[in-house]
């Protein structure tokens, strides 16, 4: 696993299975409705069973950007953040906006829970399309300017499904890194 320190925090990038993080969050890349999909969305709803899906079935769905929290029963962790990236059609700042705010707004909600520890993976680039190549310089750059500007977070870590995504990020964190 490689890490970083960016103020009082430290950021992770590693390759592996999201819903098996014991951070005392994880981050879903959700779809629109809330109510489960492929890919991680999931491969979350499954490993954390029909509880989730019930709450979330409570929340009115999430707009593209935005996150909400739920809990994550029977994950190691306590709290799921779904937040819904972008569909990549083609680059445009526009969808490189929504990509950023769907990385601040999960940290946000988290911090506002008190939540010290996330585990995200990587915002778009499965079913949605988002290249890796400009997805993570977006994700790692949004991470660590909320992590130099809000402490609390102590720990984020990009759980990475493939080693393919596991390099681009580490070349991306290799040219941000202090």
């Amino acid at each position: 696993m490689e890490e970083v320190k960016i103020e009082s925090s430290v950021l992770q990038l590693m390759q592996g299975d999201i819903t098996e993080q014991d951070t005392e969050a994880i981050v879903n890349a959700a779809n629109r409705s809330l109510l489960g999909g492929g890919g991680v969305d999931g491969a979350i709803h499954r490993a954390a069973g029909p509880e989730l899906l019930a709450e979330c079935r409570t929340l009115g769905g999430c707009e593209t950007g935005d996150a909400v929290i739920t809990r994550g029963y029977r994950l190691k962790a306590r709290y799921v953040i779904h937040t819904v990236g972008p569909v990549y059609r083609s680059a445009n700042p526009a969808t490189e906006r929504l990509l950023e705010s769907a990385y601040q707004r999960s940290l946000e909600v988290a911090r506002t829970k008190g939540i010290r520890s996330v585990a995200f993976p990587s915002i778009s680039t499965g079913a949605y399309g988002y290249p890796l190549e400009e997805a993570a310089p977006v994700a790692l750059r949004t991470v660590t300017e909320f992590l130099r500007a809000h402490p609390g977070i102590e720990r984020v870590r990009f759980v990475l499904r493939s080693s393919t995504a596991l390099r681009s990020f580490e070349e991306v964190l290799g040219q941000l890194a202090p």
